[in-house]
């Protein structure tokens, strides 16, 4: 027993000693160092509250920038330009489906998706009146070739006439047929409709066909000619129609017959112009008349030598 206290004496003693050395030292105990693992443990789930919470007002700053962001006016190019930011494939895409239409085919649901683009309509509506004012002054230099009494005159006025009646075309018509449809669609409560620029797009893509065949209207055929151009307008008109149905079928049998039945006899008029203006025959002032052998005379010069007879 005494040996123990002794024994105790001497650890509290130097423990004394090692206060009065260092006394900023602190004795720890088992339920100080719960304490202290508690609060560590308090703080780090507190520090991932807070990285969670500052993480969700981030992003709610952020969705309030975009909303807060101003849209581009329709007049400016910002507007315009997430409508020309197409790749190639997907332009592709879209000029091999209004190629191919079939029944159940719909070019806005299976090749457009919501994302409607102005590149590939405003190229093709360029290339077409390129195509049709150069076929056209080509048409009038292989008939003087074959023909050389015909005399031919560049035509550049044809440029002009193809641009203006191609783009007013691919415009105007869609406005105008969208317009309908949005009047339409008030009267009728299940009645879809597309956008503007959807219908743009669809009429865009579906002039794509004629390119190749006014190329073919080179060929000094006529019945060649109105079979390309028969071909290429039930293409194109086809898609049309399979494109406009799913929108114009919840109307009345009537009025859906009728704005399909418009659409064609547009389509048609369009490509017929198109053929009878730029491959039309060649007119009067343009051929020069053959030299014509002028027939002998039938008055008979007397020889000076000869007088002629006088009475008295």
């Amino acid at each position: 027993m005494a040996a123990a206290d002794e024994l105790a004496f001497h650890e509290f003693e130097e423990a004394t000693n090692l206060l009065a050395e260092t006394p900023d030292a602190a004795t720890t105990s088992q339920s100080d160092e719960l304490t202290s693992r508690e609060h560590v443990a308090v703080v780090v789930g507190s520090g991932i509250g807070y990285r969670a919470e500052v993480g969700e007002e981030e992003d709610d700053k952020t969705s309030l920038l975009q909303e807060e962001k101003p849209q581009p006016r329709f007049w400016t190019f910002d507007y315009y330009q997430n409508f020309f930011d197409v790749n190639t494939s997907q332009v592709l895409d879209r000029i091999k489906g209004s190629l191919l239409p079939h029944p159940g085919y719909n070019f806005v649901r299976h090749h457009l998706r919501n994302r409607p683009d102005l590149y590939g309509p405003f190229w093709i509506c360029a290339t077409l009146a390129f195509v049709l004012a150069v076929t056209g002054n080509l048409t009038l230099v292989l008939a003087q070739r074959r023909d050389p009494s015909i005399h031919y005159s560049p035509q550049f006025h044809k440029v002009t006439i193809a641009g203006i009646t191609i783009y007013c075309y691919a415009w105007l018509v869609p406005l105008a047929l969208w317009g309908f449809l949005r009047w339409r669609q008030g009267t009728r409560e299940r009645m879809g409709l597309y956008t503007f620029l959807e219908t743009v797009c669809v009429y865009g893509y579906s002039l794509f066909v004629f390119i190749p065949t006014v190329v073919l209207w080179l060929i000094p055929v006529q019945w060649l000619q109105w079979l390309f151009g028969a071909l290429a307008l039930a293409l194109s008109a086809a898609g049309l129609v399979f494109t406009l149905w799913p929108v114009v079928r919840e109307d009345t049998r009537l009025v859906a017959a009728a704005l399909l039945s418009i659409v064609v006899l547009l389509h048609t008029l369009l490509a017929l112009g198109c053929k009878l203006y730029f491959f039309q025959p060649l007119p009067l002032d343009h051929v020069v008349p053959a030299p014509q052998a002028t027939p002998p005379s039938h008055n008979v010069l007397l020889p000076s030598s000869i007088q002629p007879m006088t009475t008295f």
